[in-house]
């Protein structure tokens, strides 16, 4: 049985805290090997829309990835923020393209650029198990993003973050939305065969 759901926000504040005590190389070395490792899921899954997020704080860093896709000519893109447990709004958006500050003051797409439903999604994550249960920032939007996608077509949702995230077992609820894959800074965890 998974731990009890009111104990999200300690196992988050404690993920988030040794993810801040990584050193910066570790944070160059897992953007290199998410880049790698990203693109060759992409292309192993045929992905014609991959999005991912835009990294704040101490997050993996994504741009690399999304400039590498787009440049192969896989549409890329960005999540658009709406209200506390509204799905996302995913917009095209390449590295260098314009942001404007979202919701949360994350950088995201102007409302002019299209939106797309992704093939691909790159996860954030602050927590992880290897059910593929994930502990995020607290406001839902993933979970009913992912739900509404996965009634329109097939996905694949890779969780991105560092192992020092790994958690013997996330808290989930019923409308909670399982990763099909964990991409860390050691390793690729397949959820999905399981």
């Amino acid at each position: 049985m998974a731990p009890d759901p009111t104990l999200k926000p300690e196992l988050r504040r404690a993920a988030l805290a040794r993810r801040a005590e990584l050193p910066a190389s570790a944070r160059t070395a897992f953007s290199e090997r998410l880049t790698a490792q990203g693109a060759a899921l992409a292309r192993r899954f045929g992905a014609g829309a991959v999005s991912a997020f835009y990294p704040v704080r101490d997050e993996p860093d994504t741009l690399a990835l999304l400039a590498l896709l787009a440049a192969e000519g896989v549409a890329t893109a960005l999540p658009v923020t709406g209200k506390r447990g509204e799905p996302l709004i995913f917009r095209r958006w390449r590295p260098g393209d314009p942001t404007v500050p979202g919701q949360m003051r994350i950088p995201e797409p102007p409302a002019q650029a299209p939106a797309l439903d992704p093939d691909l999604l790159f996860v954030p994550l602050a927590a992880f198990d290897r059910r593929g249960h994930r502990i995020g920032y607290g406001a839902g939007h993933y979970d009913r993003t992912l739900a509404g996608l996965r009634a329109l077509k097939p996905i694949v949702a890779v969780g991105v973050g560092y192992g020092v995230a790994e958690i013997a077992a996330a808290p989930d609820e019923p409308h909670d939305q399982r990763l099909d894959y964990v991409l860390t800074d050691s390793e690729l965890i397949e959820i999905r065969a399981r």
